[in-house]
């Protein structure tokens, strides 16, 4: 027992650094975001919001992908097979063996005369060298980093300091696109995971005793490969992001191939960038308006729950309604502070009826949800409020009951392989974990 007074003491350090850092970046677009929410009658709103950007596409081919290895394998085979162009945005991409694959790939497409183009967020991506990203320039690949960090960047803000690129995309000729929330990082299938970068902090929560040999294991996320219309409005969403930080036009020609239907799926591409108005995420707005119209269930999977009172009094309304509630959760964590700041409400969800899982085993990094069991996405969006509020994230919206009778097949292999948080083993929990809940709910507007 003597390293637990010191991880106590640690998670405390975490938490007064957190403060302090708070403390110079003001959240004016939280405020902003609330005032939207609140001053708005809800589900038309989001609604609204869902319908804008893109439309719903008919006639696509979507394939969820469970883990690094399934999503690992597809992607670097579309890699391989790429004759025109390659775009590719990540929030992480490691200089580690997996990182160095990729990154070997892309330089052989380049090589071969490929277009190949690559974001990376500049925080996300920060323990990768710039010689990493140099040399991948200089055998032809195109590197933008997507807000730099530099002395500079504190004129532009708290907005600005805390804008991230949080996507993770790959399209290979317009053709074949995957997004999720699986970045370039061998914690999806190394035997050591060494933490890649979560929501806002390097210290882990939870997970007890086992908590090391789920760390060794491959995180537990989600990826989708979509072929058909939909790629173009992700393409689309690839290149605005490459003109507005390489600042360079795109060259159309071939980029946008004429896409016939691949599968009999309508999916909505819901690619959100906060524009510092308060607008939030379109994702988080189309969710809760799902919510409020779910008549049957409603599973979700996040791996940073912080929620916003919205999306809690939707998940409560619908629960005493008696729709089937359920949060799939993180069993531990990368992120202490945002750990325990969702375990801060799981009083008022267990008694509004939800139904709460902490996956064990594997550390959990997926978000997806399926309602009614024919509304489903798969995308880079937590439910904290980084991603409703700094992030530009990127999700696919999926309608049809065949994908989502796959999607509740998922969730269910990961219930086996859960804890239930019933009333009565919350209610037994113990002081320390009440304390931490309680300081990380504090500030978290601010994870």
């Amino acid at each position: 027992m003597r390293g637990a007074p010191a991880t106590f003491l640690r998670w405390l350090g975490a938490f007064a650094a957190a403060v302090a850092v708070a403390a110079c970046t003001a959240c004016a677009t939280v405020g902003d975001l609330d005032r939207y929410m609140l001053a708005t009658d809800r589900a038309p709103a989001a609604q609204a919001v869902a319908m804008e950007g893109t439309p719903l596409r008919e006639g696509n081919l979507a394939v969820p992908l469970v883990d690094g290895k399934q999503a690992y394998t597809q992607m670097k085979d579309a890699i391989r097979g790429a004759q025109h162009s390659i775009h590719m945005e990540m929030y992480i991409f490691e200089d580690d063996e997996v990182g160095h694959e990729f990154a070997r790939l892309l330089m052989e497409r380049a090589r071969a005369g490929v277009k190949v183009r690559l974001i990376y967020d500049s925080v996300g991506s920060i323990k990768t060298s710039k010689d990493f990203f140099a040399g991948l320039e200089k055998a032809g690949v195109q590197v933008a980093e997507f807000n730099p960090v530099k002395p500079g960047i504190v004129l532009k803000g708290a907005v600005g300091m805390q804008a991230r690129d949080h996507r993770k995309l790959l399209i290979a000729d317009g053709r074949i696109a995957f997004l999720g929330g699986i970045n370039i990082s061998r914690v999806y299938g190394a035997s050591s995971a060494s933490r890649p970068g979560g929501a806002s902090g390097s210290m882990s929560g939870g997970g007890g005793k086992d908590k090391k040999d789920e760390d060794e294991k491959p995180w537990r996320d989600m990826e989708i490969r979509l072929e058909g219309p939909v790629v173009a409005d992700l393409q689309h969403a690839f290149v605005a992001q490459w003109e507005k930080w390489k600042k360079e036009k795109v060259p159309v020609a071939g980029l946008y191939p004429k896409l016939g239907p691949a599968g009999g799926l309508a999916v909505k591409a819901v690619a959100s960038s906060p524009d510092g108005k308060g607008v939030p995420d379109q994702l988080y707005l189309a969710l809760i308006a799902a919510i409020d119209s779910a008549t049957s269930e409603v599973w979700i999977t996040n791996a940073y729950f912080v929620p916003h009172p919205q999306l809690m009094e939707a998940l409560e309304k619908a629960a005493r309604r008696g729709v089937d509630v359920r949060l799939m959760l993180p069993g531990h964590t990368d992120s202490a502070l945002v750990y325990h700041a969702g375990r801060s409400h799981y009083d008022e969800l267990l008694e509004a009826g939800v139904k709460i899982f902490e996956r064990k085993e594997r550390l959990l990094h997926a978000k997806t949800a399926v309602i009614d069991g024919a509304w489903s996405t798969i995308g880079s969006t937590n439910l904290d409020w980084r991603s409703l509020a700094y992030n530009d994230e990127l999700n696919a919206l999926v309608l049809g009951a065949d994908f989502g009778a796959r999607m509740k097949a998922i969730f269910e292999r990961d219930v086996a392989m859960s804890e239930a948080i019933t009333p009565e083993k919350w209610a037994d929990r113990g002081v320390v974990t009440r304390i931490k809940e309680t300081g990380a709910s504090t500030i978290s507007r601010m994870l």
